[in-house]
């Protein structure tokens, strides 16, 4: 099995390297190797395997990753396609396209990748009608016009192309008064008001193309771009408590690449002795696990006629 997420070096990512690459490759699992490989397992491979088994692959398929990213779908697509199948990695990202681009060189898989920069609303240099497959996951969320996306899936697939979309519902999964990042910080809530604001200024919750949307218009948007069948699954899990995390991991990551890690927030948001004050609360929760687990995903499959 193709595997860019282990046979690439997150070490080699130095700050030279766009946001879009630091966070997939460190930031997104605070520079924790066994943090990042714990949620390759439990929580990234098999939502890779949902989006592919969706997208019904045919061998010498032509598959299009839009938003790539590091690879984790178009590699996992490779295995699946047989030696005549083709994937194309694109992504705006051109240190994430040259990650991935080693990857397949070191595999020895060049002769069936394609890497082309674009954004998910623009693939301006795809032709009509030119792939079988058009995969996402995760990507929509950072697109403000979602329908000129959905437009461009439908443009570039062929009669009978598949689409399949994985998208988290950020809208539902806000903490309610009194929590943080899924954790009962209520003796520190003033403290934890301070430190939300910073990300809210970031990412405005009501206008932010993260948060200003819900399954309702990925249907919509996919219906209007001219997908006659469509199938939707939303999927919410709420569990009573979550993985431990060891705090200076919990310190480095960030929730996406657009937004800094809490422990810069924290220096920016309070004081010395009010950070102390929230780190009294927040730690223990965070290492021993005791908070909220909460997720809402929607997967879109439609089909070009």
């Amino acid at each position: 099995m193709v595997n860019c997420n282990s046979n690439c070096n997150p070490a080699a990512v130095t700050n030279k390297a766009d946001r879009w690459a630091r966070w997939l490759l460190d930031g997104r699992h605070g520079g924790d190797a066994a943090f990042r490989e714990r949620m390759l397992r439990e929580s990234l491979y098999p939502l890779r395997d949902q989006i592919l088994d969706r997208a019904q692959l045919q061998p010498g398929d032509t598959l299009l990753d839009v938003g790539a990213g590091d690879g984790l779908v178009a590699f996992g697509a490779l295995d699946r396609l047989g030696a005549s199948g083709h994937v194309i990695f694109s992504d705006i990202s051109q240190d994430l396209l040259d990650h991935c681009r080693a990857a397949a060189a070191a595999a020895g898989l060049l002769d069936r990748c394609s890497f082309v920069r674009a954004s998910a609303d623009s693939l301006t240099t795809m032709a009509d009608a030119s792939v079988d497959v058009v995969t996402t996951r995760s990507v929509l969320i950072y697109v403000k016009d979602k329908a000129a996306a959905l437009r461009e899936f439908y443009r570039v697939l062929r009669p009978g192309g598949r689409v399949s979309v994985f998208e988290p519902i950020n809208r539902l999964m806000r903490d309610p008064p009194g929590w943080f990042s899924g954790y009962d910080v209520r003796p520190a809530a003033a403290l934890a008001d301070k430190v939300r604001a910073v990300y809210d200024a970031i990412q405005p919750p009501d206008s932010d193309p993260m948060t200003d949307f819900d399954e309702r218009d990925l249907v919509r948007h996919a219906e209007t771009a001219g997908f006659p069948e469509i199938g939707l699954e939303l999927r919410l899990s709420l569990k009573p408590v979550k993985k431990a995390c060891a705090w200076e991991t919990f310190l480095r990551a960030s929730g996406n690449p657009l937004i800094p890690p809490l422990g810069e927030v924290l220096e920016h948001a309070l004081s010395a002795d009010e950070s102390a004050a929230f780190t009294a609360v927040l730690r223990s929760l965070v290492e021993s696990g005791r908070g909220r687990d909460r997720t809402v995903f929607a997967h879109l499959a439609a089909v070009k006629s």
